[in-house]
């Protein structure tokens, strides 16, 4: 497994841009200090596609499995010594919730497919009008 990550590559959709949006760049201590491996997000990233939405889900994934990974991690204490990876925990929690949020949020606002936009529109003026009368109109009222 290998832990790197390139500051310089932020800008590129890639793991270094998931890396800096996760707050997962402390890689000098490998498996020790970096949550995923390059691996593991270039696993998660494969076949992408382009736009917010898929990048969101794919945050969200990369959130699941470092909830997965830390979660039978135990806060510890012996004598002065203490590790508090209940908080590191919490941390990727409240950040696991708020990407969800925006996921769900994303995904319940209706959007309109691209390649429905080049066709005529499916209502238009008289549509309702029945060619078979003589005045053609709609509702005609008699009497």
């Amino acid at each position: 497994m290998t832990y790197t990550y390139d500051p310089l590559k932020i800008k590129e959709r890639g793991k270094d841009q998931m890396r800096l949006e996760l707050g997962d760049t402390n890689v000098e201590g490998g498996a020790m200090t970096s949550a995923l491996a390059d691996e593991e997000y270039d696993g998660i990233l494969a076949g992408l596609r382009p736009g917010r939405r898929p990048w969101l889900f794919a945050k969200l994934y990369a959130l699941e499995a470092i909830m997965f990974k830390i979660s039978y991690q135990v806060d510890t204490k012996i004598d002065p010594l203490s590790y508090a990876l209940g908080a590191r925990a919490q941390l990727w929690q409240a950040l696991y919730d708020k990407i969800r949020k925006q996921v769900l949020a994303s995904v319940g606002l209706p959007t309109m497919d691209a390649r429905a936009m080049d066709k005529p529109y499916y209502f238009h003026t008289g549509m309702h009008e029945n060619t078979r009368t003589a005045l053609n109109t709609p509702f005609r009222k008699t009497t």
